[in-house]
């Protein structure tokens, strides 16, 4: 899952990051309130932990403009006052849950987990063809059998996955899935689509994950995906893993 945290602590902020990408999730996190909304409305995070001592904009304005883009994503509001006012206008305001500080790690997630559940438009299950991701618990089959996937290699292929039918450039995915600056050189991204390629048994190279001459990735739309593995493996046949490849 795509999570915001708006925290403008960065030791705060960075226990948090560590804490959730530990599960599996991507998380993004932000230092002020006018970044924060346009990272909500630019990213649409599939959860949002909203500090309310922000600069530039303070979380409450934050959390009453990002309800006015999105009023189902889930938002948490994390915050070291214990006002009942202002746990109260802030779930008036939107807020689908409130923690204050100081609080436990287990329940954060507990808590985060809990919101993910209750989703009401999430996309948690992603499919392509006989390829599916669960989003709740990170897991992946491919014609029903489950894989193994590495963190990196599940954000790369969910990134692929919410972005089905449109290439997704080297540049864009270093940015969201490795965090990396575009001006970096490496490979990263070619090296990992292979092992993804490897895993999946995509062989050869393109019927899953195309390759985008010049440009980057991309997973075709589901009926054409499913097309390309009936044309090449048989429409009655399955892909057959190895051990190695699993």
């Amino acid at each position: 899952m795509r999570l915001l945290i708006a925290e403008d602590d960065e030791a705060l902020s960075l226990f948090l990051c560590r804490g959730l990408e530990s599960e599996g999730h991507h998380v993004h996190i932000v230092h002020d309130g006018a970044t924060a909304v346009t990272a909500f409305r630019d990213e649409s995070p599939d959860l949002t932990i909203l500090d309310l001592n922000l600069p530039v904009k303070d979380g409450e304005t934050v959390l009453a403009e990002i309800r006015q883009l999105n009023v189902d994503l889930p938002v948490l509001v994390l915050t070291a006052r214990h006002e009942i006012d202002t746990r109260v206008r802030c779930l008036d305001g939107g807020a689908d849950d409130l923690m204050t500080k100081p609080f436990s790690l287990s329940e954060l997630r507990a808590r985060c987990r809990a919101l993910l559940r209750r989703k009401r438009e999430g996309q948690i299950e992603l499919r392509a063809g006989d390829l599916e991701i669960s989003r709740l618990d990170h897991s992946v089959r491919r014609a029903g059998r489950l894989l193994n996937l590495t963190n990196k290699e599940f954000a790369l292929l969910e990134h692929l996955m919410l972005h089905r039918g449109r290439c997704a450039s080297r540049v864009e995915l270093l940015e969201s899935v490795w965090n990396m600056e575009p001006a970096q050189s490496t490979n990263i991204v070619d090296v990992y689509v292979n092992y993804l390629r490897r895993k999946l048994a995509d062989v050869p190279p393109g019927l899953l994950i195309r390759t985008v001459r010049g440009q980057g990735y991309m997973i075709p739309f589901e009926a054409e995906s499913a097309a390309c593995c009936a044309a090449f493996y048989g429409a009655a046949d399955v892909p057959q893993l190895t051990a190695a490849q699993a």
